[in-house]
């Protein structure tokens, strides 16, 4: 099997729609401080009866950038077939280096109309989260510890059990854990391994 190699360097933009762009505007750029850096506004843009646009950017770091489309003349929907729990599972997380940081962005929030709803320590990482003006949920979440090949490992070895175990008539995580012991025990067999707690 062909390695392939890996040419992306990272997010250039990711793009939701806005059916309140100056609430928006308001939020990244002078609630969160990311700058506007680019708009495109598209007049009878794309095939038959394309409304017409302004998609603008923020500089969320790094060359990476967070846009957002206004479309005019589009009416605000709901997402009434999408239970919450997808709906709060699509969200950006954007990273930041340090702790410091991290409490920076959660006075921000905190001093404006969408304070930080939650504050949470996930495995290598802690986070903060809010719901923009879009009702999109944002992170912002800051390394806990560095990632380590050990990581990259498991990380591996978890996405060949997430594929076998949703062949199963029904997937469960205990299931999911039992298939990835296996996996480890397989590998492993026979290879002596040291174990370190330092």
């Amino acid at each position: 099997m062909n390695e392939l190699v890996h040419k992306v360097r990272g997010v250039d933009h990711a793009a939701f729609p806005t059916f309140n762009p100056k609430a928006t505007i308001i939020f990244y750029r002078d609630v969160l401080g990311f700058p506007v850096v680019h708009a495109t506004c598209a007049l009878g843009w794309g095939a038959g009866g394309h409304p017409d646009f302004i998609h603008f950017f923020f500089d969320i770091g790094q060359g990476d950038r967070l846009a957002f489309f206004y479309y005019f003349g589009v009416e605000p929907y709901e997402d009434t077939e999408i239970p919450e729990l997808l709906k709060r599972a699509r969200h950006l997380a954007i990273h930041v280096d340090s702790e410091e940081d991290l409490l920076e962005y959660r006075r921000r929030l905190d001093a404006s109309n969408h304070p930080c709803e939650l504050q949470v320590r996930h495995e290598t990482v802690e986070s903060i989260y809010v719901t923009d003006p879009n009702g999109y949920l944002i992170e912002v979440t800051r390394p806990l510890r560095e990632i380590t090949v050990e990581d990259d490992i498991d990380a591996n070895m978890s996405a060949d059990a997430l594929m076998a175990v949703v062949d199963e008539d029904e997937p469960t995580l205990e299931a999911f854990y039992r298939i990835k012991a296996q996996i480890i025990a397989d590998r492993f067999a026979g290879e002596p391994t040291e174990v370190s707690f330092a």
